[in-house]
């Protein structure tokens, strides 16, 4: 029986984690963090969130980089992950082009759905993070709750408009953790209403 309203974020990569490039990132040494999402991961882990990766990363389709190379950038990302406290639970990635026509590219939902499978959990509710207007929909069409930060093409999407509805949009990556670990603290620390005497 999947698990309902776990504490769990599924994160976007390229430009919510690290910077972005439209010449894609292809070596350890392209992949560089944007100031504050190594932290931010660490923040959310610290306050109970298990954070999970959905990426795109077509360059391996392209013939631009070899799964060695992304293997490299992730640990890379674990060890400057870990000296901070932080984790990774997973990363989800798809290798395909838009014309291998898959189920795992996003804006589809496959990334999601494997995630769910794999760790047993409903993903209705469970906060989602992206740069793109693919990611947002990617994650809405399972039941995950849209947000946006400004970062990598963050502006562009929110300049071209029709973002999913209730999609709340953050600065970065760190300013999303800080909400969320606010908003979370609030809904479970809130006392019950007491009756008037």
């Amino acid at each position: 029986m999947p698990q309902s309203h776990p504490k769990f974020v599924i994160l976007d990569r390229d430009g919510v984690v690290n910077l972005d490039s439209d010449q894609f990132i292809k070596t350890p040494d392209e992949w560089v963090p944007i100031e504050g999402s190594l932290e931010a991961i660490a923040a959310l882990n610290q306050a109970g969130y298990r954070v999970v990766i959905a990426s795109n990363q077509s360059g391996i389709g392209r013939g631009l980089f070899e799964m060695s190379a992304l293997n490299a950038m992730h640990e890379k990302m674990y060890k400057a992950l870990a000296s901070l406290g932080g984790r990774v639970e997973a990363i989800f990635f798809c290798p395909h082009t838009a014309a291998d026509n898959c189920d795992c590219r996003k804006p589809k939902s496959g990334l999601y759905e494997q995630i769910g499978e794999r760790f047993g959990i409903e993903l209705r509710n469970v906060p989602t993070v992206g740069d793109s207007l693919r990611d947002l929909e990617a994650g809405v069409s399972v039941g995950c709750v849209p947000h946006l930060v400004r970062t990598g093409k963050g502006l562009r999407t929110l300049e071209k408009g029709g973002l999913p509805a209730a999609t709340r949009v953050h600065d970065d990556l760190a300013a999303f953790a800080r909400w969320l670990v606010t908003e979370g603290s609030h809904k479970v620390a809130a006392p019950a209403p007491q009756p008037a005497p």
